[in-house]
């Protein structure tokens, strides 16, 4: 069973392509977290997830092929207990409801990792769902994401 994320060793596995957005993500998790393990791309991904069974893992929606989405499931059948979160350059709310609906815990986009990343974790670590506040359905900005709710401590 993966560690609470409250504990400060607990293990995160970080899951990204660019070495400036991997490192930045790492950079503002390491303000909760020790064990921080990176992986670049989708193969370490899954090996990682099964070797290291993280209490969370942060991933990049671009991480690889076209069947990211895919790994999510993947992911979640292989640590059934691990708290998830995508990050993503879409804020589409039809790309943010694909990915809540794989298993993903919570959507946090690029432009907003610096103040939301971290609210994002406490959502997910209390077993929500956080989608980032500027995630936009064809109506315009949305509180919800097709029926998934926004946490409600992120205002």
């Amino acid at each position: 069973m993966a560690e609470l994320l409250t504990d400060r060793h607990a293990s995160v596995l970080l899951a990204g392509r660019y070495p400036g957005l991997v490192e930045g993500i790492r950079g503002l998790l390491a303000t909760r977290f020790t064990g921080i393990f990176i992986v670049a791309d989708e193969t370490a991904l899954l090996h990682g997830a099964r070797r290291i069974r993280p209490a969370l893992i942060v991933m990049d929606l671009s991480l690889g092929s076209d069947n990211v989405l895919g790994r999510i499931a993947e992911l979640r059948a292989c640590v059934p207990d691990v708290r998830l979160i995508v990050v993503s350059v879409h804020d589409d709310a039809t790309i943010a409801h694909a990915a809540l609906t794989a298993g993903a815990d919570g959507i946090v986009l690029k432009r907003a990792l610096g103040t939301e990343l971290l609210t994002a974790v406490e959502a997910v670590e209390h077993g929500g769902k956080f989608v980032s506040r500027d995630v936009w359905s064809p109506a315009g900005r949305t509180d919800s994401v097709r029926g998934c709710e926004r946490d409600r401590r992120q205002g």
